[in-house]
């Protein structure tokens, strides 16, 4: 079995793997005061689009991590079809970004963390594998789950933070 065979397969090594680099982009949303979110997709074991949430950077509500790392690979691919292709987020994509992923046809979606509320791959629904669509998703959930929660967790509490700070009236 070649290298490239080895990484194209499932398996949990790989997973590991890539979601590392999801992270990596997570952070770089985290940072940038973008919901922590991050997504790289793969073919033939080889990252070919990486991306984070740029939605406030943009100011476009479309620009979640998974869309924009779906547009990078099939320029990188040539081809909107991505048949052999695995995306890896750090969190459950959210209906949009599901819809796009079965649009896209990829082969698999690797998350983190679920999201119970408005997850698309089986938290609040299931449109990776609807069974009137046209094609379905393979589906790996909790890859490096407690990193992406936590990564999500201590944003939000620091966004909390910032908005509870009030100003002193004895200051002004």
């Amino acid at each position: 079995m070649t290298t490239s065979e080895r990484l194209t397969t499932p398996n949990p090594e790989n997973d590991l793997v890539f979601m590392d680099e999801a992270l990596r982009q997570a952070s770089k949303a985290g940072k940038a005061g973008e919901v922590p979110v991050g997504a790289v997709i793969v073919r033939a074991g080889r990252i070919i689009a990486r991306a984070w949430n740029q939605v406030e950077m943009l100011n476009d509500a479309t620009a979640h991590a998974e869309m924009l790392a779906l547009t990078m690979a099939q320029e990188a691919v040539g081809n909107w079809r991505l048949t052999d292709c695995t995306l890896y987020v750090t969190k459950e994509p959210c209906p949009m970004c599901a819809g796009a992923a079965v649009h896209c046809r990829l082969e698999r979606v690797v998350f983190g963390v679920s999201d119970i509320k408005g997850g698309a791959a089986g938290g609040a629904l299931n449109l990776l594998q609807f069974p009137t669509l046209n094609h379905r998703c393979t589906i790996s959930g909790g890859v490096r789950e407690d990193e992406c929660r936590h990564i999500l967790k201590a944003f939000f509490a620091e966004q909390r933070s910032r908005k509870n700070k009030t100003v002193d009236p004895e200051e002004n």
